[in-house]
């Protein structure tokens, strides 16, 4: 990337990238200091990627993508968009160019005798008509901008679902096409964003609490995935939540920075058979006592 990067990453698509990148993040418990051991890029540059401060570039999305061990090409996606939205932003007017000097008039074309017209000649009767071949080059170019274009539809689609908050009486209706990376026991232990169980319109809220210490807490039921998860927002680093769901392993998830507790955080996932009798705790930092919401 060259130009103008030094100028704030803003913008719809700036906010999911940065979003996304936060989640990768933390999920390689990696501390800044050490990001910039494992990557090219000073621990000064990951805090202004990771804070939003400055669009990062394509390189340092690809190497976290690596470092958590997530396939690059959604967060690639979300790059390419915020590229393409601050490129915009960034470029500069175009002037209008003055008007061109009135072309001076020429003098009359003298006028030339008619010429005399040809002898008709005999109609032919048409033959059939011969259809020329479609190019497969560009049937095979038409097919890949249809792919291009539902690729990032899914991804802005998924990014666009997490950052909604669904109420109990909002129960959604997965369509036959949604497409999610795991279903039931096979999310045990999944991270939902990876696994594309929190889209748009497949998600409910079943409990949603304040905590004493003014954590914001949610039990996320994705129910296309048949999985539950809880998701933690303004935690102080050391807080802990666990969800539990019957016949599931239960969950944890702990603020380990600054940056986990301004961001959403989640837990892996649980099967679960619906967003009913999952119970989300909160073990707050400092040995004060657990609190514990019941769906």
């Amino acid at each position: 990337m060259s130009g103008r990067r030094g100028e704030l990453c803003e913008g719809v698509e700036a906010s999911r990238l940065v979003a996304g990148m936060r989640e990768l993040r933390g999920r390689t418990g990696l501390s800044l200091a050490a990001l910039s051991a494992r990557t090219p890029y000073s621990k000064s540059s990951w805090e202004r990627y990771l804070n939003g401060k400055k669009l990062p570039p394509r390189g340092a999305v690809e190497a976290l993508c690596r470092l958590a061990g997530e396939p690059a090409g959604r967060l690639v996606a979300l790059w390419e968009l915020a590229d393409a939205a601050w490129s915009r932003r960034a470029a500069p007017s175009v002037r209008a160019e003055p008007a061109a000097p009135p072309v001076p008039s020429l003098p009359p074309v003298p006028s030339v005798p008619p010429v005399l017209s040809a002898p008709p000649v005999p109609s032919v009767p048409p033959g059939p008509s011969v259809r020329p071949p479609f190019s497969r080059a560009v049937a095979a170019v038409a097919a890949g901008v249809c792919v291009g274009v539902l690729a990032v539809g899914a991804a802005l689609a998924f990014w666009a679902g997490e950052g909604r908050v669904s109420g109990p009486a909002q129960r959604a209706v997965p369509s036959a096409s949604a497409v999610t990376g795991c279903r039931g026991r096979a999310c045990d232990g999944k991270d939902p964003q990876s696994m594309f169980c929190a889209g748009a319109g497949l998600v409910e809220t079943p409990v949603e609490r304040i905590a004493t210490r003014g954590q914001h807490l949610q039990v996320r039921y994705g129910t296309a995935c048949g999985a539950a998860w809880g998701r933690l927002r303004n935690g102080r680093v050391g807080d802990r939540i666990e969800v539990w769901v019957p016949g599931s392993a239960p969950r944890s998830v702990r603020v380990r920075d600054r940056f986990d507790a301004e961001g959403y955080l989640v837990t892996p996932m649980a099967a679960a058979r619906g967003p009913r009798g999952i119970r989300l705790c909160l073990y707050p930092v400092g040995g004060a006592a657990k609190e514990c919401f019941p769906g």
